[in-house]
């Protein structure tokens, strides 16, 4: 069954990009960011609705030109999603998309040019509403902190985030939040490690150019895994050299692994032996594509044998343990009913849809309670 994170969360101030609070109490966001041109609108937009489909909260789309910008405007027509632009160098990008709608600005102020043009982007964020990211990463260190330091180090990223603050707080403005990335974990987790002790805007958490599906996730897991339980972080991107969807599906799985957060279905299911009375691997292939709607969240057990399978079971909202010659079937970690291994995977998906509709029923009568207490 669900049950609470045991993690106490580091206590920030509270922005809003779009209709989703990053910081303080609210949920940890999960993020990805668009690889079509951004001037192809029409993919920009089916690539933002797929992610939206696979659980992004938020989404960022690089914006290096002013005919990009255009483009920017048109996307944000078509989606619903808040939509973060990443600029870079020219602050009259930030000013357009700013007047088109956007919902955060990803700009380094120190690196776009003269006060007056920093003043003007801020001016114009404040005016508006839109919050900032100041974004570090080792890759694009400034010079002489590269000189200073002779090579990147979680040092030189807090110096060169603690720049960027600087010039916003002379400014006066306070609604932004801050990302110290870096491809090697030890680095990005000392860098976030300090920088939460120093201030008190909400941190975007990333190891940057983690790798491609598989190796990315591993770094990203252990790199975000060691900061989200010692409570900092309070939105989420998970970088791979693969398709955006499957960052988000990482980076929910992260959430869910801590229970920070909790959406659709999370599978408790065994590596498989020679014990197993049914192919737990085929099985979980194939339900896993079947349940990606469900957005319920409900905790699954399938297990192969009689060794662990009925404690495990017993322990989510329904499991599967592999018996013979039939598997045992639990409900709220009640023994329910005996089920043999001709359509499994058709079985186990009924009863895991007819779950979750009794699951979201149950939700919804509790949130109205709620409501109606007062």
């Amino acid at each position: 069954m669900q049950c609470a994170s045991p993690i106490k969360r580091r206590k920030t101030r509270q922005i809003m990009v779009g209709n989703v609070p990053v910081g303080g109490d609210a949920p940890i966001a999960v993020q990805s960011m668009t690889n079509t041109e951004t001037t192809d609108v029409a993919a920009t937009v089916g690539q933002i609705e797929r992610l939206q489909n696979a659980g992004a909260d938020i989404v960022r789309v690089s914006v290096p030109s002013l005919e990009a910008a255009e483009a920017f405007g048109e996307i944000r027509k078509r989606v619903t999603l808040p939509l973060v632009a990443d600029i870079h160098f020219d602050y009259r990008i930030a000013l357009r998309v700013a007047d088109l709608g956007v919902d955060c600005l990803r700009i380094n102020p120190g690196n776009i040019g003269r006060e007056k043009r920093i003043r003007a982007v801020v001016d114009k964020a404040r005016d508006l509403n839109i919050p900032i990211r100041i974004g570090v990463n080792a890759g694009s260190l400034e010079k002489d902190l590269q000189k200073k330091y002779g090579e990147p180090t979680p040092d030189a990223l807090v110096e060169s985030a603690l720049r960027h603050v600087e010039i916003l707080d002379q400014l006066n403005f306070h609604d932004f939040k801050v990302s110290v990335k870096a491809s090697d974990v030890f680095m990005a987790v000392g860098a976030y490690r300090k920088l939460s002790a120093l201030i008190e805007q909400p941190l975007h958490l990333g190891i940057t150019e983690a790798g491609g599906l598989r190796a990315g996730t591993v770094k990203s897991a252990v790199g975000l895994g060691a900061l989200l339980m010692d409570g900092i972080g309070d939105t989420i991107r998970i970088s791979l050299a693969a398709d955006p969807v499957e960052e988000v599906r990482v980076g929910w799985d992260l959430l869910k692994s801590l229970k920070l957060r909790s959406k659709g279905v999370n599978f408790i299911a065994c590596p498989s032996c020679s014990r197993q009375n049914f192919d737990v691997i085929k099985t979980m292939n194939e339900l896993e594509q079947r349940v990606e709607d469900i957005t319920v969240p409900l905790d699954v057990a399938v297990i192969g044998c009689v060794v662990n399978g009925p404690g495990e079971a017993k322990e989510a909202d329904l499991g599967l343990a592999g018996g013979t010659p039939n598997n045992l079937i639990y409900v709220d970690g009640q023994p329910n009913h005996k089920l043999g291994n001709e359509n499994l995977v058709d079985e186990l998906e009924k009863l895991i849809r007819r779950s979750a509709e009794a699951k979201a029923a149950r939700l919804e009568e509790e949130q109205k309670s709620v409501i109606a207490r007062g």
